[in-house]
């Protein structure tokens, strides 16, 4: 079986090799593990690699490098349209030799990918993932929603898989949940949350970009505002960023410079150690899916405080391990970290319940998910790293 994964995943050139978003190569390095061959079609930036970008540890994936479209200007997104004869002509030729095709939207690309699977007749296995926040409605882009549009009628004539569930979901349309944790990576979260307590100082940590849209500056505020209470804490941010400078002026505006460090881009095989000694991740975004970093800090007992987005409320209610703020306000998410450190053994039992819940984003009970999706053979369990 050959699968063909049609996504907008940056990947760059370092010291000769390919590496992409680490994230994303980590899951398909695992999906290959169902399929004797995978074509990542998805553009290649000139440039240097962000630091959390890797290489694919599987020798059966193959990129094909498309040139990148969009940006924040306005003249980089009217040159999107440019770009698709090129995305047509490899998607095109790419899915001649497939037998199942993965588009993961929402992405320029990923539009152009849907349109044209609803005037090709093979192949006849479609998985579509929509990795975006699957019940937003507002202040999004307008191709978000035209996406989800399309794939809600199932107009690509295939399956999908979202995060979260809705109500009156189509029968197409599947629940999964995201994964991103080997059985090693559990086993060594399983340790480390051993024995952890909450105290003082409290051990902050935000991963992912360092910019406004994903809060990395509400993060300082609610630093400043437990300060503020009387409460000792330290943050780690990890994370690249056009905002990075802003922000670290930002903390000495605020008086908490001193108790921050901006560490940049990290691989993902470092993270394990500010997850250790983390007692809370927060992640104050205006608009997320699942997002990863969650339940990767889950397994390790850290607690999330997260702006109730996306498919978070749904998680951190369903499996009692944090709390979701409806509001992007830092004193929202102060007052729930001082609502722990008055009541730690409620921050002891969310604690418990993060490390236990982790094992469902296990990429074993991924993969066991998309074999029975797509009717594919049974999954052999994957050998720790």
């Amino acid at each position: 079986m050959r699968l063909l994964v049609i996504s907008h995943t940056p990947h760059y050139r370092r010291d000769g090799v390919v590496v992409g978003w680490g994230s994303t190569v980590r899951e398909i390095d695992e999906l290959s593990t169902l399929f004797d061959s995978v074509v990542h079609l998805a553009p290649s930036y000139p440039g240097t690699a962000p630091g959390s970008a890797m290489a694919y540890k599987s020798s059966s994936i193959r990129l094909r490098p498309v040139p990148p479209a969009g940006g924040e200007r306005l003249r980089d997104k009217i040159c999107i349209p440019m770009r698709y004869p090129c995305y047509a002509r490899a998607i095109l030729q790419e899915r001649r030799q497939a037998d199942v095709i993965h588009v993961r939207a929402p992405a320029n690309i990923s539009l152009l990918a849907l349109a044209l699977l609803w005037f090709l007749g093979s192949p006849k296995l479609r998985w579509a993932k929509y990795a975006g926040d699957w019940n937003r409605r507002v202040g999004e882009p307008v191709s978000y929603r035209l996406q989800r549009w399309w794939l809600l009628r199932g107009w690509h004539r295939g399956v999908v898989t979202v995060n979260g569930r809705a109500p009156k979901q189509p029968h197409h349309v599947h629940s999964f949940l995201n994964p991103c944790l080997t059985r090693a990576e559990l086993e060594d979260g399983l340790v480390a949350s051993r024995g952890k307590q909450l105290c003082q100082p409290v051990q902050l940590v935000f991963v992912g970009r360092i910019e406004s849209a994903k809060g990395a500056d509400l993060c300082l505020e609610i630093l400043a505002r437990l300060e503020q209470s009387g409460f000792l804490a330290q943050l780690d941010l990890i994370g690249e960023g056009a905002e990075r400078a802003q922000f670290e002026q930002k903390a000495r505006d605020l008086g908490v410079f001193e108790h921050v460090k901006f560490h940049g881009g990290l691989p993902r095989d470092t993270l394990g150690q500010f997850y250790e000694r983390a007692h809370f991740i927060l992640l104050p975004s205006d608009s997320e899916g699942w997002p990863k970093v969650l339940s990767e800090a889950m397994a390790y007992g850290v607690v999330p405080i997260a702006s109730a987005v996306g498919s978070i409320p749904e998680y951190l209610t369903h499996f009692s391990t944090g709390q979701s703020i409806a509001s992007r306000k830092s004193l929202l998410f102060s007052a729930a970290i001082d609502g722990y450190l008055r009541a730690p053994s409620r921050w002891q039992e969310h604690s418990r319940n993060a490390v236990k819940a982790a094992k469902q984003f296990s990429y074993s009970h991924y993969l066991r998910a998309v074999a029975n999706l797509l009717e594919l053979p049974a999954v052999v369990e994957p050998t720790p790293p």
